[in-house]
């Protein structure tokens, strides 16, 4: 990957931005909003991958909304597993969606940038681990149910990529919170691995294939990664960007699929 300036580069490319686990209390009001309104000048969309809250708790879901409202960018999120915490996810949704934001869970969006159609499919995704260390759905009710949850994610993940195929988009993004791969983990307890993500995400992007692939969750971990189909993965939970977001570059060459997809372009801003 080439190591590049914040600068427009042309129409060639889609500029992303990204983060995760910002994990924003009553207490950060405007933390994040002056890195935030640099985006338009640097990127095309903002990417939000889980954990946007402490516990989940929609005084705190206002607070996130309030950073990244009228952006002037497209912002897409999933939610995590803080944002579920306080039992309220679909009020902490709510309220990120009345500020503009594209909130997925088995879902997928198009966004028009640059003449182009950018694509972003979304699961917050679950635990279970990967391959050869992974939960298998047998047993007790209470572990089939924890494999299913998991599996019904990557159902999920898989159905809203495979709508980004049908429509032709020349750019298509998984955004998840759980990780797809090992490899963004390292750094973490070995331990807590089947903690971080599962294998199974990992197979929902490698079947319909996918430019970039986008998560959080894992603090200690990682940015960079790829699945065994060749798709670049980027660990942005803030703990390891160390940054308001990190910017990567699409190109839009005609084979983004199998360009090099994600190269880093830069940072922006302090946590």
């Amino acid at each position: 990957m080439t190591l590049l300036g914040p600068e427009r580069t042309g129409p060639d490319a889609i500029r992303v931005a990204a983060v995760g686990d910002i994990h924003l209390g009553e207490d950060c009001a405007g933390l994040l909003r002056p890195a935030f309104e640099a985006l338009p000048d640097c990127a095309d969309l903002l990417l939000l991958a889980g954990d946007l809250t402490r516990h989940g708790e929609v005084a705190e879901a206002r607070v996130v909304a309030g950073e990244v409202a009228s952006l002037g960018v497209p912002v897409v999120a999933v939610l995590g597993n803080h944002d579920h915490h306080a039992g309220e996810p679909a009020e902490v949704a709510r309220v990120l969606r009345d500020a503009g934001v594209h909130v997925l869970e088995g879902e997928s969006t198009v966004l028009p940038v640059a003449g182009h159609k950018v694509g972003v499919a979304g699961a917050k995704g679950f635990c279970g681990g990967f391959v050869g260390r992974s939960a298998g759905e047998f047993g007790e009710p209470e572990m089939k149910e924890f494999v299913r949850t998991t599996r019904r994610s990557a159902e999920g993940l898989s159905r809203a990529l495979g709508e980004l195929t049908a429509h032709g988009c020349a750019v298509r993004i998984a955004l998840t919170h759980f990780s797809p791969v090992p490899d963004t983990l390292a750094g973490e307890p070995l331990e807590i691995y089947p903690f971080l993500g599962s294998y199974l995400l990992a197979e929902a992007i490698d079947a319909h294939g996918a430019d970039l692939a986008v998560h959080g969750h894992a603090h200690l971990g990682t940015e960079h990664g790829m699945t065994a189909g060749g798709v670049r993965v980027r660990n942005v939970a803030q703990p390891v960007i160390d940054h308001a977001f990190a910017l990567y570059r699409l190109p839009l060459d005609g084979h983004a699929a199998t360009a090099a997809p994600a190269g880093l372009t830069a940072r922006y801003g302090t946590h």
